[in-house]
């Protein structure tokens, strides 16, 4: 009897020291590394980093004990939102505090430029936005776009860029591949290629998870489904509107009619929405952009017109089903849809009587 409650003894000693020692050691390891080295380490995360990166930049920069434990900690405690940029951080820092550090985007470095792109803005706003930002021009943004070697080079690194952007037809090679975000940069001296190479690193981050359905969409090709989702972002403001006006766009084109968006033709004649109004022959006139006009029927524009969101993205891979083949905003955002030109003018000549009509 007294050999039996030894064993169960013994027994309880391993299972609580089973239990006991990951708790210490993680525990141990939440701690800082040094609590009398208080010099900073410089530590640079990259834009679109996962945990397991910043896990790994932290541990080589000898700031925190483990990577494990920071990833334990940070999948127990649900932390997100790392920003990217250089840090400076301390070895006495708790794992915890890094932790908080790296959420609040305050970089090392004073020189450091935050710049944000935002979803829906073409490239002429992009070089005014570079130009406003930084040391470069917007002559230099231009330029970079003309230079046929490093658009090749382009098609060459990223997998969802092929021969389709070195259309003659299209304006910049380079419209509707990078993702808006806001980004950090060294300082203003960063060139146009970095500035580029960023923006085109995080598209493929965001794309990488629909890879294989960008590659399967009934003959679509990555290029199309940009140029449909640039056509989305720009015709609904809301995330809710985005898979029905999808829907409107693939019905349309599956009945071999014309798109007839309005945000294709001020692209196509290069007016920015709200300059003012497109004048008769503009909308009558021939270009690969303008879905309105002659010899458009069944065709998507010669490439996308601005950046897009996620949601524009994932609404142009997976649109609702419906029997929609026109759609309608009113002057607040909010798309109307219907399935004939009769309703389709119906509901035209009702948000007029509501005072709810766009007039520039």
């Amino acid at each position: 009897m007294q050999k039996k409650v030894i064993i169960i003894s013994v027994i309880i000693v391993i299972i609580l020291a089973i239990i006991a020692i990951p708790i210490i050691w993680y525990s141990s390891n939440l701690k800082p590394v040094n609590k009398s080295d208080t010099g900073t380490y410089k530590v640079e995360i990259p834009m679109g980093s996962g945990v397991a990166t910043i896990a790994n930049k932290l541990e080589e920069a000898g700031v925190i004990k483990s990577k494990i434990a920071f990833r334990i900690y940070v999948s127990l405690n649900k932390v997100s939102n790392f920003q990217a940029g250089t840090y400076n951080l301390t070895k006495a820092m708790s794992l915890e505090e890094i932790a908080a550090v790296l959420q609040t985007g305050k970089v090392a470095s004073d020189d450091v430029i935050k710049i944000t792109f935002v979803e829906g803005k073409n490239m002429r706003w992009v070089a005014q936005k570079i130009a406003e930002s930084t040391n470069n021009t917007e002559d230099d943004v231009y330029d970079l776009l003309k230079d046929e070697e490093y658009i090749n080079s382009l098609i060459s690194d990223y997998w969802f860029i092929t021969d389709e952007i070195k259309n003659k037809d299209i304006y910049y090679p380079l419209e509707g591949y990078f993702f808006p975000d806001t980004y950090q940069f060294k300082d203003k001296n960063v060139t146009v290629n970095e500035i580029f190479k960023t923006l085109l690193d995080q598209m493929e981050n965001k794309l990488e998870p629909y890879k294989e359905s960008l590659q399967l969409s009934s003959g679509y090709t990555v290029h199309n489904l940009l140029s449909i989702a640039s056509i989305i972002e720009n015709e609904a403001v809301y995330d809710k509107d985005r898979k029905d006006v999808s829907s409107v766009l693939y019905n349309r084109l599956k009945a071999n009619m014309a798109l007839q968006s309005d945000v294709t033709t001020y692209y196509a004649f290069k007016v920015d929405m709200g300059e003012r109004d497109l004048y008769l022959s503009e909308i009558n006139t021939y270009n690969p952009y303008n879905t309105r006009g002659p010899n458009m029927a069944g065709k998507l524009p010669v490439g996308p017109i601005s950046m897009v969101s996620l949601s524009s993205i994932e609404a142009a891979i997976n649109p609702n089903e419906t029997p929609y083949i026109f759609f309608v905003a009113d002057k607040n955002g909010n798309v109307y849809f219907t399935r004939t030109n009769e309703e389709h003018d119906q509901k035209v000549n009702e948000l007029k009587e509501k005072g709810l009509w766009i007039e520039f």
